[in-house]
């Protein structure tokens, strides 16, 4: 079936397409409203070796790096995720969905911070809360340890709450969906309907077709003569008696037809008055 067919049909069963494509419409428009827009705030943060580690640099921490700086750093990314955390920061006001992970292609300790939630204010709020709350849990995670206030690991800002950006990739994917499903099931009704409607038309009965008779064949040049030309041959004069007589007779076989070929020479009588074959002459 090709797209010439395809939209005959459509135009034929339009009846049945045109619903569908308004109930598609309604889906889309239903999804709409129920998927909300959602938006994403992020900060990111870094963590620094301590003020006792930074001497030798004199106390730039920038300069001095560690590799067990990154293990804190995802030590404390596991720590802000868990359920623990969640619910102290909710109690703080925050809300959405939190998000905690050591950044992307890194060449350091630092760490993203991430809120996601459908009220851009609250989304801001709740991003610089979860900041502050990493800092706090870095330092309760020392404390525990009975680390002395010099040598504790610190942490800064980099990026500070970034304004949130709505995501809209989700809620277009369900849009997508929704109208190619309402789309295919209105194709799917019509094309139905259609072979539906097909079936029960009763299809007419053939006609026998009528046999051809193929034409004579003609004789061709490479035939010889004799087999083209058939000449009668007119009886001679001596012979017309003896016929009159045998056809007063009652004939008892079947009567014979003389043929011969156009270039046999006709009878002695009609070229050079011979004798006959019965030796009589013609008076």
């Amino acid at each position: 079936m090709d797209l010439a067919e395809i939209s005959r049909v459509m135009r034929r069963r339009w009846y049945v397409l045109l619903p569908g494509l308004l109930l598609t419409v309604g889906l889309m428009v239903a999804v709409r409203l129920m998927v909300p827009v959602t938006y994403q705030s992020q900060s990111t943060v870094v963590l620094l070796n301590s003020q006792k580690a930074t001497v030798a640099y004199d106390g730039n921490p920038f300069l001095s790096t560690q590799t067990s700086l990154t293990g804190m750093a995802d030590s404390l990314a596991r720590n802000l995720n868990s359920d623990g955390s969640i619910r102290d920061l909710k109690s703080r006001g925050a809300k959405g969905t939190f998000e905690a992970k050591l950044a992307d292609n890194a060449q350091g300790p630092l760490m993203w911070l991430t809120v996601t939630g459908t009220d851009k204010a609250s989304v801001l709020a709740s991003d610089k809360i979860l900041t502050a709350y990493a800092k706090e849990r870095l330092e309760q995670f020392q404390e525990q340890q009975s680390v002395a206030p010099k040598a504790m690991i610190q942490m800064t800002t980099i990026v500070p709450p970034q304004i949130p950006v709505a995501q809209t990739k989700t809620r277009l994917e369900y849009l997508v969906m929704a109208g190619a499903l309402g789309l295919v099931l209105s194709l799917v009704v019509t094309f139905y309907a259609e072979a539906r409607r097909r079936s029960r038309t009763p299809v007419p009965a053939e006609e026998p077709a009528e046999p051809v008779t193929a034409p004579a064949p003609e004789p061709t040049a490479e035939e010889p003569l004799m087999d083209q030309t058939i000449a009668l041959r007119t009886p001679p004069a001596w012979s017309r008696s003896a016929e009159s007589r045998s056809a007063a007779e009652p004939r008892t076989g079947r009567s014979v037809m003389t043929v011969a070929p156009a270039t046999e020479p006709l009878d002695e009588e009609s070229t050079h008055g011979h004798r006959s074959h019965t030796g009589q002459r013609d008076h």
